[in-house]
C-alpha cells in the first residue's frame, strides 16, 4: 500500500510539473503591455466584429482582412488526426498570416528598422512555408 501511495502522489506531481513548466514559458512569450489596446487589456481579446471597418485606419483593415483570410486555414489544419501532421498545417496557414502582415507594414509602415523585420519575416516565412509544404507532401496521408 505505501508504494501504491508513493506512486500515487508521483503521478499526481506530473501534470502540475507540466502545467508549471507550460505557465513559465507562456509567461517567456507574454506580449508586451504596449501592443494591449484598451479592450484587450480588459480582457476581452476577441476580434471586434461590431466595429465598423470605417472607423479603422487603412492599416488596420489589411490587418483585419489577411487576419480573416488566415484564421479559417489555420483552424482547419490543426484539426488533421495525425498531431504532426496537425501542427505542420497550422503552422504554414500561421505563416501565411505572419506574411500577410509583414506585408501590410511594408505598404503602410514608415520605420525603416520594422519594414527590415517585415521583409525578414517574408522571407524565412516563404521558405519555412515550401519546406513544411514540402513535409505534408511526403508524411500526410
Amino acid at each position: 500500500m505505501k508504494a501504491f501511495t508513493k506512486f500515487a502522489i508521483a503521478a499526481a506531481a506530473v501534470p502540475v510539473m507540466l502545467l508549471s513548466t507550460t505557465t513559465m514559458a507562456t509567461a517567456q512569450m507574454a506580449v508586451p503591455d504596449a501592443c494591449k489596446t484598451q479592450t484587450s487589456a480588459a480582457g476581452d481579446t476577441k476580434m471586434m466584429p461590431d466595429m465598423q471597418t470605417g472607423q479603422m485606419a487603412e492599416h488596420q483593415k489589411a490587418m483585419m482582412d489577411g487576419m480573416q483570410k488566415t484564421q479559417p486555414a489555420m483552424m482547419q489544419g490543426v484539426m488533421a488526426q495525425d498531431p504532426d501532421v496537425s501542427f505542420v498545417c497550422g503552422m504554414i496557414a500561421h505563416h501565411m498570416g505572419a506574411i500577410s502582415m509583414s506585408e501590410v507594414e511594408l505598404k503602410y509602415g514608415d520605420d525603416e528598422q520594422a519594414k527590415s523585420m517585415a521583409q525578414k519575416i517574408i522571407d524565412a516565412q516563404k521558405k519555412e512555408i515550401e519546406e513544411m509544404t514540402a513535409w505534408v507532401t511526403e508524411h500526410a496521408k
